[in-house]
Order: C-alpha cells, then sequence, then structure tokens
C-alpha cells in the first residue's frame, strides 16, 4: 500500500480524490453521492469503487449545512432575442427552483455609458453565491474581469473565447449550421442566402462559418450579395429579408441565423405574395417557441436552450458544494450540447426552373 493511499484511508479522501481516482469530473462523483439519476451504470460503479477503495466519507456536516442554505445564483444577459433568453430562462428557473435555489436576474446591457462599473459595484455588494454567463456576455472582457474581482464562482454558456477560464457548456453552432446548409443543399437549392447576427456574436460567427464550410465543400460559387446583416431581432430580419426579396435574382432558400429572424422573413415573404415553402424556403436556428407559432412551421436547429441553462446551473451548484464541503473547487468543467435539425414544413425544393 503506497504511502498516498495510506493516508487517504487515515486521513480522508476528498470529491476530488475519488474523481481522479475513478477518471471522472468531481460533479459526476456529486452526482453519485446524491444518488441522481443521470449517471451511466458503469460511471456510477467505477466511482463507488473508487470510493470504496479511497474509503471516502463524505463531510456531512458539511453536506447539511450546504442543504440547509440554498444558493443565490446570478444570471447575467445582454441577448437581443426574446425568444433565446425566454427559453434560457425556463431552463434555469426550473432547475433552480427543483434544486431550491435562488436565481436573480441582471440585464448587461449598455444602456447607460457607465454600465459595466454598474455591473462590478452590483457584483461586489450582491448576494450572489456564483453566477451564470450566456453569450454574449460570456465574452464580454469588463464582465469577466468583474465576476473574476468579485471572487464569483462562474459557469459560461457558448462561449467563443477562451474556454479554460471557467467551466462551459460548450454547443456545436459550427457544425449544426454546417448540417442546417447541407440539408438546403440536398434539397435541390443552390441560391440560398444567409442573415448573418450581431456583430461581435461568437454563436454569429460560427453559424456563418458553418454555413460557409458548406458552401466550400459543395462547389456551388459563393456570392456575397446573399449574406446580410442582421442582429437576431425581428426587425433585422425584416429589413434583410426585404433587401433579400427585393433583388432580381432573390434566393430560393433563406437560412436565417436565429429563428425570431426567419418568422420576420416568412411574414416579409407573405408581404411580397411568396408561397412558403413552395416559391421559398425558410430556415432558422434555435427552435424557440415562435418556431412553432407561425404558420408554416418553422424548419430549423434545435439548440436545447433551457437543457443548456440547467446544466450550467448543475456545473456551478457542483462547483459550489465543493467549496462548502471545504473543498477548494477546481473551477473546472465542461458539458457539450448536441443540436438536430428539426424538419418541418417551412422547407421544401426549389421551384423548377
Amino acid at each position: 500500500m503506497s504511502v498516498k493511499t495510506r493516508a487517504n484511508k487515515q486521513s480522508g479522501a476528498t470529491i476530488k480524490d475519488v474523481a481522479q481516482h475513478a477518471g471522472v469530473s468531481a460533479m459526476t462523483v456529486s452526482r453519485v453521492l446524491n444518488a441522481e439519476a443521470n449517471v451511466r451504470p458503469e460511471t456510477r460503479e467505477r466511482v463507488q469503487a473508487a470510493i470504496r477503495d479511497l474509503n471516502y466519507r463524505p463531510n456531512l456536516s458539511a453536506r447539511n449545512l450546504a442543504r440547509a442554505n440554498t444558493y443565490f445564483i446570478g444570471l447575467l444577459y445582454d441577448n437581443p432575442s426574446a425568444g433565446y433568453i425566454s427559453e434560457l430562462l425556463i431552463g434555469a428557473l426550473n432547475r433552480c427552483r427543483k434544486a431550491g435555489y435562488h436565481l436573480i436576474v441582471e440585464s448587461c446591457g449598455s444602456a447607460g455609458e457607465d454600465w459595466e462599473d454598474a455591473i462590478a459595484d452590483m457584483l461586489r455588494t450582491s448576494n450572489f453565491d456564483g453566477v451564470i454567463m450566456p453569450p454574449p456576455v460570456c465574452d464580454n472582457a469588463a464582465v469577466l474581469d468583474a465576476v473574476s474581482a468579485a471572487g464569483l464562482p462562474h459557469v459560461r454558456i457558448a462561449p467563443d473565447t477562451d474556454p479554460d477560464r471557467s467551466p462551459l457548456v460548450a454547443t456545436d453552432d459550427r457544425a449544426a449550421a454546417r448540417s442546417m446548409t447541407e440539408y438546403l443543399l440536398e434539397l435541390g437549392h443552390r441560391r440560398i442566402a444567409f442573415i448573418e447576427g450581431p456583430d461581435g456574436h461568437g454563436a454569429s460567427r460560427e453559424r456563418l462559418a458553418g454555413f460557409r464550410d458548406a458552401i466550400a465543400a459543395s462547389g456551388v460559387a459563393p456570392d456575397p450579395d446573399l449574406v446580410v446583416p442582421g442582429a437576431f431581432t425581428y426587425r433585422s430580419g425584416l429589413e434583410a429579408a426585404e433587401r433579400l426579396l427585393s433583388s432580381d435574382n432573390r434566393p430560393t432558400a433563406i437560412f436565417a441565423s436565429n429563428d425570431d429572424m426567419a418568422v420576420a422573413v416568412i411574414a416579409m415573404a407573405h408581404r411580397f405574395s411568396l408561397d412558403v415553402p413552395r416559391e421559398l424556403t425558410v430556415v432558422g436556428f434555435d427552435d424557440t417557441q415562435t418556431a412553432t407559432a407561425i404558420w408554416p412551421q418553422l424548419t430549423t436547429v434545435r439548440q436545447p436552450i433551457a437543457g443548456m441553462a440547467a446544466e450550467a446551473v448543475d456545473l456551478l451548484a457542483a462547483d459550489l458544494d465543493a467549496r462548502r464541503g471545504g473543498e477548494a473547487g477546481d473551477g473546472t468543467g465542461r458539458r457539450e450540447i448536441r443540436s438536430q435539425i428539426i424538419v418541418r414544413d417551412s422547407s421544401a425544393a426549389p421551384p423548377a426552373g
């Protein structure tokens, strides 16, 4: 028996020791200890074996104290898409309600020139135990520095930069946008337009990159006039659609990089007396509630936004549990969320000729 193993058996191993021994994350160990269902049987057995090998004994007094005191979790957002924010809040609120946590929502918008200072002051004086940051706040250097200066554990959702800075929930925006573009190409479309998201937004860049990947691989000559700016808002979708549909050589398909803009494209198509999808295919990204609230219902990329928010809550809670249990909380962790194409009524082959 090694000295290290003997010391563990005598003085008590930590969750981090168990995680390293089992080859899993500290969050997975926490889930096994709490008898949560979303752990694969083989992983659960490996963790339980590590617990036995190390003679791990949870710090019951610390765990009871943690359960007796709820967490106050801050969600910092600045996203122009009402649909995205709605789904995000649903996921975070439901998970916090189930776990007994309190969710406090704060806007990080640029309504005033000194909003960055205001956020820094708010974080220093808040009672947050930790914060969650969806895009684009998760890539805002000023907000990230303020969170770090306040000493707050934090989890980022789909960050575009510095992935090792904190625990994160990652998505596959580029791959999903490529798959959607490939789907349109398989339908027979060759004049495919793309409406971008706002500048400086990581998801916007990744989705455009995926679209361009698919076009380049298909051998279709790229047309710069078919890529138009947007801002993830309904109004920007209307403006982009009007520009595209007013062209003498208009596209047969429009891929809007979020659902709010795609819904606006369908509305503009009706204004132009175009039948969707017989004369114009329209697809979106996110699969928010608006995707099925319109006619025709929208073909889109389903990104489980609510699930991403719930995973972020779990990651943050695992870090906070470790800290309350007397452990350092290594500030790492990563969850991958996959997207899928949902085909509905707004897509079809291009019209003959």
